[in-house]
């Protein structure tokens, strides 16, 4: 298994994090703000389980390798940890894991670290969340990203370290988010831009003393004594709070230059009021050396110091991507300082669709014998009626989808093409009515949009998902069923719905909705924890048609009534990994009830790579059953 946790740089905020954890103390104190990001670097590493031992080797920054072997005891592991040291951090971690976790040892091989260290990228805090990753991954301990991130900030505060809460934030990867504190309760909400923004982070080249800066100023909290304490709280509480209130906004905006202001701004305020409470450190030559350099100016909108502050490393931020690499070239050259690249990015934007359509129905035969059940008439709100793939290919496009694929049978592709690519002949086509002839020409639009790919054996939904393999290429893509239809009680179709939540959060998505316990052995389950409270969940486990007995015992979630379980919706944005788990199952032919099932690859892509769950507004309607499809033809119609 293979792992990338980057490090991360603060974008606004640094120290807020300790400053709004002495609300606990001090309930006048602000709360703090950070915005922080992945950086485009971390570290790169194998992982995999061992009997009794914790295995780290470590490639550092100058390309040394280092190897670091313990046995997997409590005491052991936190004397190694309580030692100090690079290697002090896994032990750290691995010792909190194994205290509130039944693990055995792990093996991680760190092959690549492309992260500077000790430069205000947290790699300390990366090793940290690397190791709780590990764990988590490989003995599926069910952690969310923030359960990972807690375990991560336990292990490095078991060694000398006092690192802020804001370190792990690593764990949520290289996509922004806002971090609130507030005493010892954290919050953590994602960030989407709407543009590329180009940042250079520098590595000033000099020395600064954290533990001297921290220090200094903590004797400002948490109740200010002095004019310098008031004015230390003041920046870090509700100018902080300004700024990085303005700063979300301008993310969200992809305004590069309103980004460059503020942070000109932050770091202005930070020397006029924080500075002075440790001179020795926070006057930073270097620092402003860089900020201030003349050839430099036509390229930024702006800068400011990054981390503990001081002269250790600083951010810019760039005109576009041809000024990011002007300014690097002139920084390295004139100033003789290293630079990195970091560039926030929309979420990616999904184009296709894929429907499988391929099965035989056996549970509608003998009707499926003359007619495919994704070719039965249903009748839509607008009192259309309308072939059940028709209503599916609509959800997509309706979504913004640009491409559909369908998954079909060979012996079947044309009669799908009727519909969507044969116009029908003209003597029939004059008998229409005007408005049903321009509705089919709206259907032979919509057939330039369909690709249909065949599925030679019906072996299972995850089979037929994978025959679609070459065709979503490395994309992301909507995954909708073949026999689900559905009504949404937004303005949103139920699928944009779930394109939101994936264009936010960058994550796998499965739509969920509450079911009775009592009919979840039919569908797809899931449980985990909320994300945001009835509505976002963090995806524990899959379950595929568990009994009620099990789901009571195994898949309840916090906040549902006794009586309800989530179960599947019927639509997934899915990354492309998930081919590589069903090519794996197909090529070691590993099958569940005599076929390549879909959920337990869901599973393995939750492990890997993260999985949310979400809970839509609106209704599926099944037609995969006789009295199913009899009472979706009245529901269907009359939804909404």
């Amino acid at each position: 298994m293979k792992l990338l946790v980057p490090g991360r740089i603060c974008l606004f905020g640094e120290h807020s994090d300790w400053a709004g954890g002495y609300r606990r103390v001090n309930a006048e104190i602000e709360k703090g703000y950070a915005i922080i990001t992945g950086t485009n670097q971390g570290l790169h590493a194998e992982v995999k389980p061992h009997p009794t031992k914790l295995i780290f080797r470590a490639t550092l920054g100058n390309n040394s390798r280092k190897d670091f072997e313990i046995p997997m005891e409590p005491q052991a592991l936190l004397e190694a940890a309580q030692k100090g040291g690079f290697f002090s951090y896994a032990a750290g971690v691995a010792y909190q894991i194994m205290t509130h976790y039944r693990v055995r040892g792990i093996e991680i091989d760190n092959f690549l670290t492309d992260l500077p260290v000790k430069k205000g990228l947290s790699s300390s805090a990366a090793v940290c969340v690397l190791v709780a990753r590990a764990f988590n991954r490989v003995y599926d301990l069910k952690l969310t990203v923030r359960g990972e991130m807690e375990q991560a900030y336990l292990g490095e505060i078991t060694t000398p370290s006092r690192c802020g809460r804001l370190d792990q934030g690593c764990a949520y990867g290289n996509r922004p988010i806002l971090m609130t504190f507030d005493g010892d309760r954290i919050d953590v909400k994602e960030v989407s831009v709407s543009k590329d923004l180009h940042f250079v982070i520098v590595d000033l080249q000099a020395e600064k003393d954290t533990r001297e800066i921290l220090s200094r100023l903590n004797r400002c909290y948490p109740f200010a004594e002095t004019d310098l304490h008031r004015q230390v709280q003041e920046y870090l509480g509700p100018i902080n709070a300004r700024l990085v209130q303005e700063a979300e906004k301008a993310l969200r905006q992809g305004d590069a230059e309103g980004l460059g202001t503020l942070m000109t701004e932050a770091q202005a305020k930070f020397d006029q009021c924080v500075a002075p409470a440790c001179p020795s450190q926070l006057i930073a030559p270097v620092l402003h050396k860089l900020l201030h350099h003349g050839p430099l100016q036509p390229l930024i909108y702006g800068g400011k110091g990054v981390g503990s502050q001081g002269d250790g490393s600083a951010q810019l931020i760039a005109r576009d991507a041809a000024t990011q690499d002007q300014a690097i070239e002139i920084i390295e050259r004139d100033l003789g300082m290293k630079c990195l690249k970091l560039v926030l990015r929309p979420g990616r934007r999904v184009r296709k669709a894929v429907i499988p359509a391929a099965g035989f129905g056996t549970r509608l035969f003998p009707a499926t014998k003359a007619v495919k059940k994704e070719l039965f008439p249903v009748i839509g709100r607008d009192g259309r009626a309308k072939p059940v793939i028709l209503t599916i290919v609509e959800e997509a496009i309706n979504a913004g989808i640009e491409e559909v694929a369908i998954i079909v049978q060979r012996s079947d592709q044309e009669l799908f093409e009727e519909i969507f690519c044969t116009p029908p002949p003209i003597e029939n086509f004059n008998k229409l009515s005007r408005e049903n002839q321009e509705y089919c020409q709206y259907l032979m639009d919509i057939g330039h949009r369909i690709t249909f790919l065949s599925q030679e054996l019906q072996e299972g939904f995850g089979h037929a998902v994978y025959c679609a393999r070459k065709w979503v290429g490395e994309e992301p893509f909507l995954l909708l069923l073949g026999d689900h239809l559905y009504a949404s009680d937004t303005e949103q179709t139920c699928a944009r719905q779930l394109l939101d939540v994936y264009e936010r959060s960058g994550q796998n998505v499965v739509g969920v909705k509450r079911t009775p316990i009592a009919e979840v052995q039919a569908f797809g389950c899931v449980t985990g924890t909320w994300d945001n409270p009835d509505s976002v969940l963090s995806v524990s486990e899959f379950s595929e048609k568990p009994t009620p007995e099990f789901a009571a015992q195994h898949l309840r979630v916090d906040g549902l009534d006794p009586n309800e379980i989530l179960t599947v919706f019927g639509q997934y944005v899915l990354n492309a990994k998930i081919f590589d788990y069903l090519e794996e199952h197909i090529r070691l032919n590993i099958r569940e009830r005599g076929e390549f099932q879909l959920t337990s690859c869901l599973d393995r892509l939750r492990q890997e790579d993260g999985f949310l769950g979400f809970v839509v507004r609106g209704r599926r309607f099944d037609i995969g059953l006789p009295d199913a499809y009899r009472q979706t033809l009245w529901d269907f119609r009359n939804a909404g």
